[in-house]
């Protein structure tokens, strides 16, 4: 398996302006996928429960607070969203953030709400079906979202690298190995559910030399 340097590590999860921000899962997931077709639901769900099966975080039919709590939404155009029943409770000033992505073109877009000890409690995935986005296949889409809901990351994590690479021999898409040990390390029963703290990379690049 590629080897990540401490620094690496850090890195996927600095925020732009500098600070260090991990989180991850504190309750079962739930996820529930809006704007597509059964075949795709199963694509994105499949795709859900192979990362968190591989991080060891719990999956569950139904949370007790939201129903769901994992939502992915397709669509083709970001004034769809402002039509979405009680998306607006979920989302602060929805109205405005739609206006921020469109003027900037989005393509997609992640928030999380948090619970008292900082871990995840709901991540909302944004996807606008149009331009690139409708060519890549369903299966690359799926494992690149649930990879990026599965861990609260840096603003530039990947950035320039995707999570995924292609093998060579079979034309698979996978996890990168790298980043799948991340995922695992940082879902160790004896790694906090958030931190914000430099040392915290450290403490993942240790579990990875393990």
């Amino acid at each position: 398996m590629p080897k990540m340097t401490p620094k690496q590590i850090e890195q996927l999860f600095t925020r732009n302006d500098g600070s260090y921000a991990f989180a991850r899962w504190g309750r079962p997931i739930v996820p529930v996928v809006f704007g597509v077709e059964e075949e795709t639901l199963k694509v994105v769900k499949g795709a859900v429960e192979a990362v968190a099966t591989l991080a060891g975080a719990q999956m569950d039919e139904l949370d007790g607070e939201l129903g769901a709590n994992l939502m992915f939404f397709f669509f083709k155009d970001w004034d769809e969203l402002l039509a979405v029943p009680d998306l607006g409770r979920l989302i602060p000033d929805l109205e405005s953030l739609v206006e921020r992505l469109k003027a900037a073109d989005a393509s997609q877009y992640r928030a999380f709400r948090f619970d008292d000890v900082a871990a995840i409690q709901a991540a909302f995935v944004f996807l606008r079906m149009s331009g690139d986005m409708v060519d890549i296949p369903a299966e690359t889409l799926a494992l690149t979202q649930s990879v990026q809901v599965m861990l609260m990351w840096g603003d530039r994590a990947f950035s320039e690298v995707s999570p995924l690479a292609v093998l060579p021999e079979t034309g698979a898409t996978i996890l990168r190995p790298e980043i799948a040990g991340v995922i695992a390390a940082a879902y160790d029963r004896m790694m906090p559910p958030s931190a914000d703290d430099k040392s915290h990379a450290l403490r993942l690049f240790a579990r990875l030399q393990g």
